[in-house]
């Protein structure tokens, strides 16, 4: 004795088609046919064939599935000329149509139930007083009304504007991005070492307050260090740094007796 089984319920071949790629989770633009074919057929073969209207829809579909399974098992004859032509394209574009007008039934059953939770009352109001308007006393309304109290509104109403106004941003000005050149900051440096001879990079440091001087500062020594115009000593860690200029016997820097030379 068999099982009986209870298979669910398609409006039709599309909508089985759309429910087994959905339920396979592959691609609808690369539908893998001989897998889906297999589980269409399996269902149809459990359908109730009572009903044979609807079940020559479904056999038409199987029928399709297979001729297009039949050309993706035949071998593709090449042709430089004409493009291959996928024998899918049609039935995916179906399915696409057919997900589309399902998908937009669903927006519209949707707002059908949230229009059938609207009450509408039919008015009430007799034709007498339909048009009728209270006329108002401005005397009255403002009898009480002293300039006090509109000062108080007005003083509260400009503190809620005070409000909204942030009181870190609203400081802030105009970035200004400042530019140092590299090379042109070198000879400054030159300069300066000449000048000395033996300095604190603290010191040389509070020449300018900007995070682009002390950079610049940082690489233009460490470029005079590494061709040898500078030395740089540092006697414990976190202690100041203490850069002398290097001169030559002559007491000339290097670039200097080269350039005397020639």
């Amino acid at each position: 004795m068999g099982i009986p089984v209870k298979l669910e319920v398609f409006e039709g071949p599309l909508d089985l088609l759309l429910h087994l790629i959905e339920k396979n989770k592959v691609d609808i633009y690369d539908i893998p046919i001989v897998l889906i074919t297999e589980q269409y057929l399996d269902y149809v073969s459990q359908m109730d064939r009572k009903d044979m209207d609807v079940m020559s829809e479904f056999l038409v579909m199987a029928a399709t599935l297979v001729r297009i399974k039949s050309k993706m098992l035949l071998p593709v004859e090449e042709k430089e000329e004409e493009e291959f032509e996928d024998p899918r394209q049609e039935l995916v574009e179906r399915i696409l149509e057919y997900k589309m007008y399902k998908y937009a039934s669903y927006e519209l059953k949707d707002r059908q139930v949230d229009a059938g939770r609207m009450v509408f009352k039919e008015p009430s109001i007799p034709e007498e007083i339909k048009d009728f308007k209270e006329e108002v006393a401005i005397e009255d309304l403002l009898s009480d009304v002293t300039l006090a109290k509109l000062q108080g509104i007005f003083n509260s109403v400009m503190k809620k504007q005070v409000d909204k106004i942030d009181p870190i941003r609203s400081k802030f000005g105009e970035i200004e991005k400042e530019e140092i050149s590299l090379e042109d900051h070198m000879v400054f440096l030159e300069d300066y070492a000449k000048t000395h001879k033996t300095f604190s990079f603290r010191k040389l440091l509070e020449n300018g307050s900007s995070k682009t001087y002390v950079i610049v500062s940082f690489l233009g020594i460490l470029e005079m260090m590494k061709i040898g115009k500078l030395t740089i000593v540092q006697e414990n860690i976190f202690d100041d740094i203490l850069i002398t200029y290097r001169e030559n016997e002559n007491g000339k820097n290097e670039n200097e007796k080269s350039e005397s030379e020639e």
